[in-house]
């Protein structure tokens, strides 16, 4: 289903679906110790010891840093003049493919300037680049900023940054960034220093100030001195959606001065360098429409667009986030006390860095970043090839999968293969159309539309040739019907017609993968790979082997879906998986409440009031009512035992039965009007229905609601840390969050529960026993962390 993303917080507010191609699964190289560590005292001693798939890299020993001749400085090549005067300064931080601004790199920058350029009359002009191929600087240290425990220490630290960047002006100097590949955060705040900008029109080049996906804000001058240079409407809309500029758009806006191919950027950052030394060259800046003039250079104007950010932003946050209001404080500020302006920013920027919801969003960033790194622990020795993948189910699942392969993974065909003609045609409609759509937004050239789309092989069940394509293929990811039956079937079907290395993928919002697996010749070949709708979009990809799964398959498996561009994490071959096993006591509870008599827009205010991004009634409309009331009668008869206990989900079946299967069908919970404004409305009949399931009228206030709902969900996460189907707290704070849009300022679950205090949320729950049965029983492993006062983070 699709999930509404919060402009401010793209990268997190995916909502979560719950599409028969959906699954999960346990990393399978997740270590004992890491068991050990986060099980419960009552199944410690069942953990077979592993060694854990994160390595913190503060935990690598760093050798101390011996200046060469050849290499002078840790962070940086060795300064080049030219002989027109121009300086050379290339960032080039060691041990690692990106440059980052920490707090050695700014300590050292400073040093390399005033022995390199100060007072230096050979020097006429100075460009800043990097030695790194397709990399400029990425941004600011995180880890730094993270170690810093009192934030207010920030306020000096970022004070002198700041005074080193304004010491350049004074120097005199033209300055010149030449930007190839990222130029974010940090980085394009270094840029914006400079008097001239030139970046190359690489695919990988793009430029955004995305601090406030962490909670934070630009704080080396940015809120100042974008809006400068782009203007006030398009640097607001850059700093509060943190998105990233292309090349092209960032000519056209006036973020850079010139776009040159990579292969020229440093001959035409030095020649313009040379230029702006001896005068020829001028910098331009761009000018402004009259419509623009009238709106930010007159306080009318500006009154205008801060009254609309303001309705954009509340709507966007629901006042969760306070980042997105505190750069706006800058800026409104910058304007009437220019003098004040950067002391003004550092000290919102500390007071940010010190909010649980900054914390929550780098903990989220930083898990991710982990994560993505977990390809270590599925090294496997001449690993096979992927050259082609099949996708089996031309559907909506089915044709994002295709999409995600053909886009972004390179490989040389993808088969995408269903029934008959009309149904291939629908999902290359659905390929065609999504790509054209990224062309119109410059997001994708004709050419890269066309190349994709012709790498896309359809077939059918009547194609004479389709066994002689599927015969070469190496994945093949099936996204069809929720049927264990059938499933088993397209295995035996698939064995007899691919080569005996194919790796086959299966798609499944519950069934557990051993019992596909089941009858295969091939077992050792078999994975879930459990995708969210809409594919192209939501981020989260869960990786599920069963017990007989080769290291090789968990590896290919692993490898297919970073290149899909997902954040991939392993779980455990049980009913559910992860994700959906979370959601199956939720969504009971939620026929619970029905069943007390909660209106159902009380149900949806009070889930999104907590910060999801969706209620859990129009969650079930939108990912389908058929398909909840499947997942849940499914878990309902799976091993969750008491936990799936006190509601009713026959609820959803009755739904199924009467046609209302939700948005889909135009009927759900809510009866959807037809048109692009069209909203949503309760109708008499569903009203009618509704009543006549609720077996009494209790007065909720809206936490009881929240309690009774979340804890539900935060118990099982708990559970499924304690039983080992997932790794560690890191993995079930990402899965819930980018799977079903557990509230990101919150951080996920374990997080969440570590903010409320775990010994407070176990006695919540304690009274929900107490009031309404033992289906709010906490787990062993959150009674055992109350007791002993422990956090699930460190």
């Amino acid at each position: 289903m699709m999930i509404t993303r919060a402009a401010v917080l793209r990268h997190v507010t995916r909502r979560a679906i719950l599409a028969t191609s959906a699954r999960i699964t346990p990393t399978a190289a997740l270590t004992s110790f890491n068991e050990q560590r986060f099980q419960s005292t009552a199944v410690a001693a069942e953990s077979t010891s592993r060694s854990s798939s994160l390595t913190p890299s503060s935990s690598i020993e760093k050798k101390p840093f011996v200046a060469t001749p050849e290499r002078q400085y840790e962070f940086f090549r060795n300064v080049e003049i030219n002989d027109q005067g121009v300086a050379l300064i290339q960032f080039d931080c060691p041990g690692k493919s990106v440059n980052t601004i920490s707090f050695a790199f700014a300590k050292e920058a400073q040093q390399l300037w005033q022995t390199e350029i100060h007072n230096n009359s050979n020097v006429k002009a100075v460009v800043f680049t990097s030695a790194k191929p397709n990399m400029f600087i990425a941004g600011a240290d995180i880890f730094d900023i993270k170690q810093i425990e009192n934030k207010q220490d920030l306020i000096p630290l970022i004070q002198d940054g700041v005074e080193f960047f304004q010491s350049w002006k004074k120097e005199g100097l033209p300055l010149v960034a030449a930007i190839d590949g990222p130029a974010l955060g940090g980085g394009l705040e270094w840029a914006l220093w400079c008097d001239y900008r030139v970046c190359s029109d690489s695919s990988k080049t793009k430029l955004g100030l995305p601090e406030v996906k962490l909670g934070l804000l630009p704080g080396f001058g940015g809120t100042q001195n974008l809006p400068a240079t782009v203007g006030l409407q398009n640097a607001m809309d850059m700093m509060l959606t943190g998105k990233e500029i292309r090349p092209d758009k960032a000519k056209k806006m006036g973020l850079v001065d010139l776009v040159v191919a990579p292969a020229s950027l440093r001959q035409a950052a030095l020649d313009a360098a040379a230029q702006l030394a001896t005068g020829k060259l001028k910098p331009k800046k761009k000018p402004k429409s009259w419509m623009n003039r009238l709106l930010e250079d007159t306080s009318m104007g500006r009154s205008v667009i801060w009254n609309q950010i303001d309705k954009m932003v509340k709507k966007n946050t629901d006042g969760h986030y306070p980042a997105p209001f505190s750069i706006i404080q800058c800026v409104q500020y910058g304007l009437e006390n220019p003098a004040a302006r950067f002391k003004n920013e550092r000290e919102q920027f500390s007071k940010l860095a010190a909010t649980p919801e900054s914390q929550a969003l780098i903990g989220l960033f930083e898990g991710t970043t982990a994560l993505k790194k977990q390809d270590e622990q599925f090294k496997v020795p001449n690993l096979r090839k992927v050259d082609t993948v099949a996708v089996l189910g031309a559907g909506l699942m089915g044709a994002g999968i295709a999409q995600v392969t053909a886009e972004k993974c390179g490989y040389s065909q993808i088969l995408l293969k269903d029934r008959n003609d009309e149904a291939v045609a629908r999902g290359q409609a659905y390929l065609y159309d999504n790509w054209t759509k990224k062309v119109q937004k410059k997001r994708m050239s004709d050419y890269q539309r066309n190349k994709n789309f012709s790498s896309v092989v359809p077939l059918t069940d009547t194609t004479p040739s389709w066994k002689q394509h599927f015969s070469k293929a190496d994945v093949i990811i099936e996204a069809v019907f929720e049927d264990l039956t059938l499933k088993q079937k397209i295995v035996a079907d698939m064995e007899a017609v691919t080569p005996d290395h194919c790796v086959f993928a299966t798609n499944t919002s519950a069934i557990p993968i051993r019992d596909i697996a089941a009858n295969a010749k091939r077992p050792e070949n078999i994975i879930g790979m459990h995708y969210f709708s809409p594919v192209p979009n939501m981020p989260l990809l869960e990786i599920i082997p069963h017990e007989g799964t080769s290291d090789e398959t968990k590896a290919i498996a692993f490898n297919v879906g970073t290149k899909q561009g997902k954040t991939c994490i392993v779980v455990k071959d049980v009913p559910g998986f992860y994700v959906n096993r979370c959601l199956g006591p939720y969504l009971v509870e939620v026929s619970a409440l029905v069943r007390d008599g909660v209106p159902l827009e009380q149900l949806d205010k009070s889930i999104k009031n907590f910060g999801m991004p969706v209620g859990p009634v129009t969650l079930a409309d939108e990912v389908g009512v058929d398909v909840t009331s499947h997942v849940a009668k499914f878990l309902s008869n799976a091993d969750l035992g008491v936990r799936m206990t006190g509601g009713d989900v026959t609820l959803m079946e009755k739904m199924v039965a009467k046609g209302w299967l939700g948005k889909k069908s135009g009927q759900g919970f809510y009866t959807y009007g037809k048109g692009k404004n069209a909203k949503k409305t309760i109708s008499p009949e569903v009203q009618s229905f509704v009543k006549q399931f609720a077996t009494q009228k209790l007065t909720l206030d809206e936490k009881e609601i929240q309690d009774r709902i979340v804890s539900r969900f935060v118990n099982e996460a708990a559970k499924c840390l304690e039983d080992g189907v997932i790794a560690d707290p890191v993995v079930g704070d990402i899965g819930l969050v980018f799977g079903t849009g557990f509230a990101p300022f919150r951080g996920g679950p374990f997080r969440y529960l570590d903010q409320v205090g775990v010994a407070k949320y176990v006695d919540m729950m304690n009274g929900c026993v107490d009031k309404y049965g033992p289906q709010f029983e906490p787990c062993q492993l959150m009674k055992d962390y109350a007791a002993t006062n422990k956090k699930f983070h460190n």
